[in-house]
């Protein structure tokens, strides 16, 4: 039996009424800074801008437009156009390389649970500085010129959207990070786009750990049978046609495992749509671009050349 002394009641009282006052002490500065973002609004854009003046997300120098990052920073970022998969929006070196179906070798060899997919950049050092902000260190104001990004890379895929899902988070990661990144990225796109958005269609059911260091094989192991659909979603994804979004896109154990369960809700088509999106080996499209081309081997094959 444990016992507890008036002192220690008064400890974990004042504890409590300490996180409290935090918390308060955020919602008014929160509910103050709303107030003058709208009162600004109402003076127009310049006003705002010029008590709350833009810089780049990247360098932090100030900007004169609307964009993310400034055009020395924008110039540095690696956007994802074609020619890319279809299947899994990986970036291709060259058309060549896309074989016969526009895909790349994986998804020829293994094709992916999705139907299709895009991201706006390739997750590398320079975009890895504007995705792990708003993934980790509160910078929510990034989902919306992310997601402006987004829209332009999936446009093909948003015309072909009934209804936009996120990439769930578990409860837990939630009381962390207090969002979930996906989440704001998709409200954003279904602005942006006038889709449908369903936010929350899916949740996670396990508290997975984190699956930035895992193989491809130990994050699909991971991510069985940890993703959902709420029960109230099933008839809605029902006959639809899905985008998901989420902020970036690996080994797609995520998507797949997300795609899997609305497939089985009755989802005709799943698409996925990310901020970012990580390279596949260029050698495995680079030796099907031999083989496809150079039925006879000689002293110019590849291995001469390496």
């Amino acid at each position: 039996m444990e016992f507890w002394t008036e002192c220690d009641i008064h400890c974990g009282h004042d504890a409590v009424v300490g996180i409290e006052n935090k918390r308060m002490n955020l919602t008014v500065a929160r509910a103050l800074l709303d107030r003058m973002r709208g009162f600004c609004t109402a003076w127009g854009v310049g006003t705002l801008d010029l008590l709350l003046p833009r810089s780049c997300a990247l360098c932090s120098v100030e900007t004169y437009g609307a964009g993310l990052v400034c055009s020395e920073c924008f110039a540095r970022l690696r956007m994802i156009v074609a020619p890319c998969c279809d299947r899994c929006g990986v970036p291709l070196a060259s058309a060549a390389f896309s074989g016969r179906t526009l895909q790349c070798v994986s998804c020829e060899q293994r094709p992916p649970v999705w139907d299709r997919a895009r991201a706006a950049f390739v997750y590398d050092d320079i975009s890895r500085q504007l995705i792990l902000p708003l993934k980790y260190a509160d910078r929510t104001e990034l989902a919306p010129a992310l997601a402006t990004i987004m829209v332009r890379a999936g446009a093909a895929l948003l015309s072909e959207t009934d209804l936009i899902v996120p990439v769930p988070v578990h409860w837990r990661r939630r009381v962390e990070r207090r969002y979930n990144q996906a989440a704001l990225l998709s409200r954003s796109v279904a602005r942006l786009s006038g889709g449908t958005l369903m936010v929350d269609a899916l949740h996670r059911s396990a508290a997975t750990p984190k699956l930035a260091h895992l193989s491809a094989a130990e994050r699909a192991k991971v991510m069985a049978d940890a993703i959902r659909v709420s029960p109230k979603a099933r008839s809605a994804l029902n006959g639809k046609r899905v985008l998901l979004i989420d902020d970036v896109l690996t080994t797609g154990a995520t998507a797949s495992a997300c795609a899997t369960v609305m497939r089985k809700s009755g989802a005709i088509s799943v698409m996925v749509l990310a901020a970012a999106r990580t390279e596949a080996p260029e050698r495995e499209d680079t030796d099907r671009f031999w083989e496809e081309n150079t039925p006879v081997r000689n002293d110019l094959s590849k291995d001469a050349l390496k």
